[in-house]
């Protein structure tokens, strides 16, 4: 028993001392996170913060109530969950408002501030993970749409991003052609495959705004399947293509209708 005890203690010793390991994390030039990745750390963050959009990517995860007691309940949390080609011979970035399932390590989002600009404090014990933060889609007409977390400063050359001066809406311009320092880190940019200068609109989908298919729908009936500038993209479809589709929203029988 004393064995087993001893035993016990020094396991709980181990990880009591692999959280007392501290990380402040660099927002601005990035950190190398390589000696930290998998371990349990007490981590400082201290991320400046616009009023209005701010891009954000960090190493470690966040819970919805975490979120809010840095950025203040009435934030913002929206992931990319698709991209469309649009009429405009531009592309409309689909986001969902997902901070009812917190932030998740190592992923690009869209975070939405009410409070006075300045320096946020992140104080938290958590576990770090060294990683790439991207999202990857693909358009209709075979344009790859990546939003990326950038991990050290990075120059803005042929990126899109969000302005501080113009974030009251999600507007991303071709950063390299402002006079801008780029990226500083645990922000978040778009890159084209293409390479082309494109126009970026961006689409809001509010928590519960859409539904699945098989909410509205028999799975022997057969649907119409509209995009939402009201095209026409499937006629008289089961439910089971409709979920087959390229990830967007769709509107089908008059309801928005979301297929990841």
């Amino acid at each position: 028993m004393k064995k087993l005890f001893f035993i016990a203690a020094m396991a709980a010793l181990s990880l009591g001392a692999q959280a007392q390991e501290k990380l402040y994390l660099s927002t601005y030039n990035g950190t190398n996170l390589a000696k930290y990745d998998g371990k349990v750390c007490n981590v400082t963050v201290n991320r400046y913060t616009f009023t209005g959009w701010n891009t954000v990517a960090l190493p470690f995860s966040m819970s919805e109530q975490e979120l809010n007691d840095v950025f203040g309940s009435d934030c913002r949390l929206e992931r990319l969950f698709s991209a469309e080609d649009n009429d405009m011979n531009g592309i409309t970035l689909n986001f969902i408002d997902c901070k009812q399932s917190g932030l998740e390590a190592n992923t690009p989002y869209m975070l939405y501030y009410t409070g006075e600009a300045g320096n946020k404090k992140i104080v938290k014990q958590a576990e770090v993970a060294q990683g790439l933060a991207t999202l990857t889609f693909t358009t209709q007409s075979g344009e790859k749409v990546t939003m990326e977390g950038a991990q050290t400063q990075t120059d803005g050359q042929g990126l899109y991003g969000v302005l501080a001066r113009d974030n009251s809406e999600v507007r991303f311009v071709s950063v390299g052609e402002e006079n801008t320092t780029g990226f500083y880190a645990t922000r978040c940019y778009i890159r084209l495959s293409s390479g082309t200068s494109k126009l970026l609109t961006a689409n809001h989908l509010g928590y519960g705004e859409a539904t699945s298919i098989n909410a509205i729908a028999r799975q022997d009936e057969l649907v119409d399947v509209y995009n939402m500038a009201g095209a026409k993209v499937a006629s008289q479809i089961r439910p089971a293509d409709v979920n087959q589709l390229r990830p967007a929203i769709y509107i089908v029988k008059g309801q928005k209708i979301l297929v990841k």
